[in-house]
């Protein structure tokens, strides 16, 4: 007797309202410890008291399949079918927000399609969060738009099939339903206008300014004159220095590090004398090379030159006479040697 349907309640879509509910389900409440505890009696004014109890949304969880508070609510609303204005105000409640979920819910399997998206719909501006059940049993953090909007579009919400829904764009062609009209478009009407007037407002500062540097740039004699001088006096400047990375002065320097190393190593192993000897050999030929001129070099060459191609000379005339006082002694030593003469010493 106590899961029986109230007597004067109406057939909603065409059957008994507990049926909206699937059996196993609706036996699995039944059996629950809450239904029996907590749901046994209750009225329309009590209803609202173990509504404002709820701490959560949830349908069946865990692997016995226990059904949560929640669920048995709307069976146990199902069941005794409150009035009309009872659930609406369940729905314009704002100070509890899982009473509000609760009514939704209850119109959503009741309600024709003309009064549940124009008592739902509202509730897509409500943001604030509630705690939702898993069928693992675990918690997790939800808004109530979201909730509405799965009520609005999903065929299941908390393990309960939801009867079909006429589309929304049928109902507004057949003039029924006026276009809905979303808070946030007023908003994106103000983004894209200011939006609008800052674009405007910035080409407004660039046009004069780009026919103000056009002008300056035509009729200014000056710059082209500029212009056409600035390559020579590029030219004329001083080259730049390139900058040098610090590993490539390393390596630059590293060499003449070793080098005078190994020069002062050489420096060392000579006796006192031949470093003098070095420093001032090398004193004077640095001072030779930087007296001279390229011109004083090219004559000294010239000079070691004439002075080879004289010596040549003189020792070619020299072997010359001296064969030919050969050949005189020669011819004397025969001459005296016919007249039994002896020879010349």
């Amino acid at each position: 007797m106590a899961n029986r349907t109230v007597k004067d309640a109406h057939s909603i879509k065409g059957t008994n309202p507990q049926y909206l509910v699937e059996k196993i389900i609706r036996s699995r409440i039944y059996e629950s410890k809450y239904w029996k505890e907590e749901c046994f009696a209750l009225s329309a004014e009590l209803l609202v008291d173990k509504a404002m109890e709820l701490r959560y949304i949830g349908g069946t969880y865990g692997g016995n399949i226990k059904p949560s508070p929640f669920l048995c609510l709307i069976l146990k609303m199902l069941q005794i079918q409150p009035e009309k204005d009872i659930i609406i105000e369940f729905i314009k409640n704002e100070d509890f927000k899982y009473v509000r979920a609760l009514g939704a819910m209850y119109m959503r399997l009741t309600g024709d399609s003309l009064d549940i998206y124009k008592y739902l719909e509202p509730l897509y501006n409500d943001y604030r969060k509630i705690r939702r059940q898993n069928r693992e049993g675990e918690f997790y953090l939800s808004h109530v738009d979201e909730f509405v909007d799965e009520l609005l579009h999903e065929e299941r919400v908390v393990d309960i099939i939801l009867p079909r829904l006429q589309k929304r764009q049928v109902l507004e062609e057949t003039e029924q339903l006026e276009p809905r009209v979303s808070a946030l478009d007023d908003d994106v009407d103000e983004a894209e206008s200011s939006s609008e007037d800052e674009m405007e407002v910035q080409e407004s500062r660039r046009s004069p300014d780009r026919h103000r540097s056009g002008r300056h740039r035509s009729n200014s004699p000056r710059r082209r004159r500029s212009r056409s001088r600035s390559p020579i006096r590029r030219r004329s400047r001083s080259p730049r220095r390139r900058s040098v990375s610090p590993r490539r002065e390393r390596s630059r320097r590293s060499p003449r590090r070793h080098r005078s190393r190994s020069r002062e190593r050489r420096h060392r192993s000579r006796s006192p004398g031949h470093r003098h000897r070095d420093r001032d050999d090398d004193h004077h030929r640095s001072n030779r090379h930087r007296s001279r001129s390229p011109d004083e070099h090219r004559h000294q060459k010239t000079s070691h030159k004439s002075s080879r191609h004289s010596r040549s000379d003189k020792d070619r005339d020299d072997s010359k006479r001296g064969h030919k006082e050969a050949d005189d002694i020669q011819a004397m030593n025969e001459l005296r040697a016919s007249l039994g003469m002896g020879p010349l010493k």
